[in-house]
């Protein structure tokens, strides 16, 4: 088999997930990429060399509707994408995981953290984005798009230097509403990291302080890392992701005389 062929995991009818999956100690790492963003990302792979070099479980997969999994991604709203991630976590994993969550991601590891408080043993947030359907997509349209959104339920503009377009549905709007997290506080008693760019100019880092605000967690800690952008994929700023990451899953090792020996 094709070690570069990603796993399958059934979905409803006949759509399917796709997965990587490499076995190892727990806590296991299981990484939620962003809106329109895939599990092939920079992030999400030097995270995965990094787990396997310290023998840790780790999974990585695209949501429906994204990278080389099933689905059309107009169709999906945050709900499917919320289902994607707790079907993964239900039947990809075992025993405790540590979900990190790259923008989106961080909005779907706080809520899948809440729907499964019992496999869920801490949160790293990457440019955290909760609630940024209604805080940055919809407050942040401008007239034109909001008439292009009333009238045809969707609007596309371009981004980045080549053909790719930045879509959003009415449906994912109206679909967001039902999972506002920042009004009120987020009943997260594990421990929380939060790593956010200064610069980042599509999600500004003060999210990441309200965020921080909002967790019930007595051990939440937030990392600005200065002058970095959205992306956090320089090599710099993938070294203090990682350390990150390792760092929380190491304080919840088992603390016995024998756990991990090799360490």
């Amino acid at each position: 088999m094709n070690s570069d062929r990603p796993r399958r995991l059934d979905r409803d009818g006949d759509n399917t997930l796709a997965y990587h999956k490499s076995s190892g100690i727990s806590p296991g790492v299981v990484f939620l990429s962003g809106y329109q963003s895939a599990m092939s990302g920079a992030k999400a792979v030097a995270l995965e060399s990094a787990c396997k070099a310290q023998s840790r479980a780790y999974v990585r997969f695209d949501y429906s509707g994204h990278g080389e999994s099933d689905g059309d991604f107009e169709d999906c709203v945050v709900s499917d994408w919320l289902a994607d991630a707790v079907a993964v976590l239900d039947q990809c994993t075992n025993g405790p995981q540590v979900l990190v969550g790259s923008s989106m991601g961080g909005w779907i590891a706080l809520l899948t953290a809440l729907a499964r408080p019992d496999r869920v043993a801490g949160l790293v947030g990457i440019a955290p984005a909760p609630d940024f359907t209604e805080d940055l997509l919809l407050a942040k349209a401008t007239d034109a798009e909001r008439e292009t959104f009333e009238r045809d339920g969707v609007w596309r503009k371009p981004y980045g230097d080549g053909d790719d377009e930045f879509i959003v549905t009415k449906a994912l709007i109206e679909d967001g509403r039902q999972h506002l997290m920042l009004g009120d506080p987020i009943p997260i008693p594990g421990p929380v990291r939060l790593i956010h760019g200064t610069d980042d100019d599509v999600v500004p880092w003060e999210t990441s302080q309200r965020l921080m605000e909002a967790l019930t967690s007595t051990d939440v800690k937030f990392t600005p890392v200065e002058g970095a952008g959205h992306r956090m994929s320089e090599p710099h700023e993938l070294d203090i992701v990682l350390a990150t990451v390792e760092g929380l899953c190491r304080s919840l090792e088992p603390q016995t005389s024998d756990a991990n020996p090799a360490r």
